[in-house]
């Protein structure tokens, strides 16, 4: 099956799902939790920096074990795993220089490597190896020699595609480069932004002996089962909105009733399609809802200082001639961040978005993110509905998600009286206009289990390549990142000493 004929199948049974109930899967659609920005407020400057990169980094892959936690006959096929390596600046295992590992998430490296730039921004003054591990599934690390798609469609082997798998990858990963670095005493940090975030405190919580401490950047790891309420994320899309413009704001609000108002009307459908210059023809209003639902939620989380791609929309609704109507106002702030293009709002895919349809199978296993809307000052109501959710889920890949799996795997409630008792060098960092901000640890646990945010900051901005043109708060960030990394480091080999090694 060609990917874009299983992109559709894949909406089409999704959709189909959901209107058996009346409902729409796009009302419970979750945002990406990628650190990678997308097209509409990418900043050239960045691109430039991020393709000069790459250049020190070489290539390995590891016969990886397929199933870490069975011992049936087929848990012990093993498929090629890929990480890549920067040996520039480290201090040799003779100095017992330290390993800095970013932890892939739900997309190839390729993108990490290019702009995750806090490791090697920062390896110098450690002397520390660079590590980038690819997740199973993603880009080059597919088990079965198998195509992403074929991996993705096939029951059996889209069983050992989960965040518990993942996190065993990288300790064995780790565990078999220090002992071919003959490297045992040098400690490991590991990095991850948004689910890669999420996979960092898990690590440091499961696999203490491998990892010294975790930098979580905008790691959502509240925002399971209940414990941070539905609708938080959406409530901070809509302050974004707010604190940039409120006229931008209520312009947005009532856009929506005329959405539905155009469409109730004879070819109502076809004088949105018009107007918002669709690809397509829309087949329902909530075609067009969904994508600028989700199009706010997108410049709300990726907020960039340099690129300011909220202000950017509100600038171009405020400015339209109040003469040409809301929908004329909110097709401007549509264009002025995508850029003129020859159309708009349900492009046809240009091909495999191993992300979107990655990410779909785990918010459909076990990252179930309750992601909804319920009393909002910009959006209309469009409630998370668990059942509906895991039916749809179930009508896709046969089986419906364990909502529950990933608190009791991981904790996460009464997190501060929990961790508190065991856990050390953790690091949660965010920036408060980031809407996954909500389900982020924002209070220090304890002294080494810390957090540290920004009011102005966007998802995961602390761990992209540092920029000259950065604001002084988020390289004051960073500053105080390294600072306690570098606490870790000298308790570290202070405890050697003292224990003789």
């Amino acid at each position: 099956m060609s990917s874009s004929h299983y992109s559709l199948l894949m909406f089409l049974i999704l959709s189909l799902a959901c209107a058996a109930t009346g409902e729409n899967l796009e009302d419970y659609n979750i945002p990406k939790l990628s650190v990678h920005r997308p097209t509409l407020v990418r900043d050239p400057a960045r691109v430039v920096q991020a393709s000069m990169a790459t250049k020190d980094f070489q290539t390995f892959f590891y016969n990886q074990t397929l199933d870490h936690f069975n011992y049936r006959p087929e848990s012990y096929n093993t498929f090629k795993q890929r990480f890549v390596i920067n040996f520039k600046y480290w201090g040799g295992a003779d100095s017992h220089a330290p390993i800095f590992v970013y932890l892939g998430a739900e997309a190839p490296i390729d993108g990490d490597i290019a702009n995750i730039g806090f490791l090697t921004d920062n390896a110098a003054q450690f002397r520390a190896l660079i590590v980038y591990i690819e997740h199973r599934f993603y880009g080059e690390s597919i088990p079965y020699g198998l195509t992403f798609e074929e991996a993705l469609s096939d029951n059996n082997a889209r069983g050992y595609f989960s965040s518990e798998q993942a996190l065993a990858d990288y300790a064995e990963i780790l565990i078999h480069l220090k002992q071919k670095l003959n490297a045992k005493q040098s400690p490991i940090i590991v990095i991850g932004g948004s689910y890669g975030g999420m996979l960092a405190t898990w690590f440091r919580l499961k696999y203490p002996h491998v990892a010294l401490g975790a930098l979580a950047s905008s790691a959502p790891v509240l925002y399971f089962d209940d414990i941070t309420p539905q609708d938080a994320y959406f409530s901070v899309v809509a302050k974004d909105f707010l604190d940039t413009s409120p006229s931008c704001h209520q312009t947005i609000r009532l856009s929506w009733e005329e959405i539905h108002r155009v469409a109730s009307e004879p070819h109502g459908l076809t004088k949105l399609s018009n107007t918002f210059k669709t690809c397509s023809p829309l087949q329902s209003s909530s075609d067009l809802t969904s994508y600028l639902r989700t199009l706010y939620a997108k410049v709300a989380q990726y907020n960039d200082p340099s690129t300011q791609p909220l202000k950017l929309m509100c600038d171009a609704i405020n400015g339209a001639s109040p003469r040409i109507g809301i929908l004329w106002k909110i097709f401007a702030g549509l264009v002025a961040v995508n850029g003129n293009l020859t159309c708009y709002v349900n492009p046809t895919s240009g091909g495999t978005d191993e992300t979107q349809l990655g990410w779909t199978w785990q918010i459909c296993s076990e990252l179930v993110i309750p992601l909804g809307i319920t009393r909002n000052t910009m959006f209309p109501p469009a409630p998370f509905n668990l059942n509906i959710f895991s039916n749809a889920c179930k009508s896709v890949f046969g089986v419906p998600p364990r909502s529950h799996w990933v608190t009791t795997y991981f904790g996460g409630h009464d997190i501060k009286l929990v961790l508190h008792r065991f856990a050390s060098n953790i690091i949660f960092s965010n920036g408060l206009q980031d809407p996954y901000s909500s389900g982020g640890v924002l209070k220090n646990i304890s002294s080494t289990v810390v957090a540290i945010y920004t009011t102005k900051g966007s998802h995961a901005l602390d761990i992209l390549l540092a920029k000259k043109s950065d604001p002084d708060w988020l390289v004051q960030q960073r500053e105080t990142e390294i600072e306690i990394m570098g606490k870790w480091l000298t308790t570290y080999y202070a405890d050697l000493r003292d224990f003789g090694n």
